[in-house]
């Protein structure tokens, strides 16, 4: 497996318009871009610091993983992503070395990347995430 940069990190929020918020007025970012993935049930907002990105979730469904998460342990860091170059391979190798996968495939994801997931029962309890770049 080959993680090439942390991607992005995650974070659960209840409302991506309140948490912006913070991110622009206090820290000073810019949110340049804010995208819904359907399949997902979650709207997505985010920043850029430095060469990592900040990912807002908000749930669009009380089914949500990100609102089962927000009901379990609040708000907050949800996962942390690395760039990969096959996220197949990626997921396949964490397999062999008995990690249990969410995605057994690659998925679609937001700004347009193929993502899979690691179950964070088998990561230390960090919801893992590869992303690999079309």
């Amino acid at each position: 497996m080959n993680l090439t940069h942390i991607e992005h990190i995650g974070i659960a929020v209840k409302s991506i318009d309140e948490a912006k918020s913070y991110y622009e007025d206090v820290l000073g970012l810019e949110c340049y871009a804010i995208e819904e993935v359907e399949d997902q049930k979650v709207k997505t907002a985010f920043f850029m610091v430095g060469q990592t990105k900040i990912e807002l979730l908000e749930a669009t469904s009380d089914e949500s993983p990100v609102a089962k998460f927000i009901e379990k342990k609040g708000q907050g860091v949800h996962h942390i992503a690395f760039a990969v170059d096959d996220v197949n391979k990626s997921l396949k190798e964490a397999e062999n070395k008995g990690i249990k996968l969410i995605d057994k495939e690659k998925r679609k994801g937001a700004e347009g990347l193929n993502i899979g997931f690691l179950h964070p029962k088998f990561t230390l309890g960090v919801l893992t995430e590869f992303c690999e770049k079309q």
